[in-house]
């Protein structure tokens, strides 16, 4: 049902290139890899032999592969200045295309809502809609789909309404990349954000985390596969039911990516005007949540759950991602 795989972002330390990720994953038991993205190096490297030869690699070993590099907000986030996606995507579309691959993970930043010198979400998200539905038929002639990774950007509620704006339909030219450690800095309860988004997602980030109280109203940060509040048990239960109607949105099996980096993120929901920027936030979230956070800081006391320093990731990565590989393999398994 499923296939575990690894994200790059989670192997940026290393320094290894796109071949040498391939025969990494291979090498600790991963059978696939998702290309959210690449250095600026190797960026300039990319051509299309190099493509190929990864294309090659990986039907030689019956891996899979996934690309990164999309974006979908048409601004530049740190000035605000207007930036045209159109050729940013057909050429991240031209690149999957090339390596036989349908998923596109698309990611513009995040945290905007945490300055309040950003422009509103609510025009982000106008904006949003008028880039992404310029390039509907581009996506369908390259056979991808852009998949909106749930980042600290927009919430499954926006999206979801993005979609609908944009009138697109599941398994088509749109659709989610679940980051299921994310949603909890989103203020989502992951359990209810993948039933929501559940017939648009084409791709993963799986990765774990906890979320705690804190003086100015809770705290997220990753932890390793499995030792976090996350119930991936239900999820991908969730993952493998996952249909529109009758039909089965078409990408099967469904890959699971493991990403994971150090790192913890506050988010002041004690501001008012922070709290504003979730309006479709329920109270039947907020006992989930809440309830999460009781469990991550009964998991803290008993020393199982800490929080890593985002600066300590390089000297822990490999150890830990082939940890991961190892324990969602066995996840897999018993489900």
């Amino acid at each position: 049902m499923f296939r575990v795989g690894v994200d790059n972002y989670g192997l940026f330390p290393l320094g290894l290139g796109p071949m040498e990720t391939l025969q990494w994953a291979l090498d600790h038991g991963a059978e696939g890899v998702a290309f959210s993205g690449l250095g600026e190096l190797e960026r300039r490297k990319l051509d299309c032999r190099q493509l190929l030869r990864m294309k090659d690699f990986a039907e030689e070993h019956h891996m899979y592969l996934e690309w990164g590099g999309g974006q979908h907000i048409p601004r530049d986030l740190t000035t605000w200045e207007k930036k045209d996606l159109f050729n940013h995507n057909r050429t991240a579309a031209e690149e999957a295309e090339k390596l036989g691959t349908r998923i596109i993970r698309s990611c513009s930043g995040g945290l905007m809502r945490w300055n309040p010198k950003s422009l509103s979400t609510k025009q982000l998200l106008d904006e949003m809609v008028v880039a992404l539905s310029a390039q509907k038929q581009m996506l369908i002639d390259h056979q991808v789909i852009l998949a909106i990774e749930t980042h600290f950007e927009f919430t499954t509620f926006e999206l979801l309404r993005v979609f609908e704006a944009c009138g697109a339909k599941p398994g088509e030219w749109l659709g989610i990349c679940l980051d299921t450690m994310n949603l909890l800095t989103m203020l989502e309860d992951p359990i209810l954000a993948t039933e929501r988004v559940l017939p648009w997602v084409v791709s993963t980030h799986i990765k774990d985390g906890g979320i705690r109280v804190s003086d100015t109203g809770f705290n997220s940060f990753t932890a390793p596969f499995g030792s976090g509040v996350i119930n991936f048990h239900k999820i991908f239960k969730l993952l493998g039911a996952r249909s529109v109607g009758a039909r089965l949105v078409p990408l099967s099996p469904l890959h699971l990516n493991i990403e994971d980096h150090g790192g913890d993120f506050d988010i002041p929901l004690n501001d008012p005007e922070f709290r504003k920027e979730f309006p479709d936030l329920t109270d039947q979230e907020m006992k989930e949540l809440t309830l999460l956070s009781e469990e991550t800081r009964q998991k803290m006391q008993a020393g199982t759950l800490a929080v890593l320093d985002r600066k300590d990731w390089a000297a822990v990565c490999e150890d830990r991602m082939v940890q991961n590989i190892s324990l969602l393999n066995s996840l897999v398994k018993q489900i």
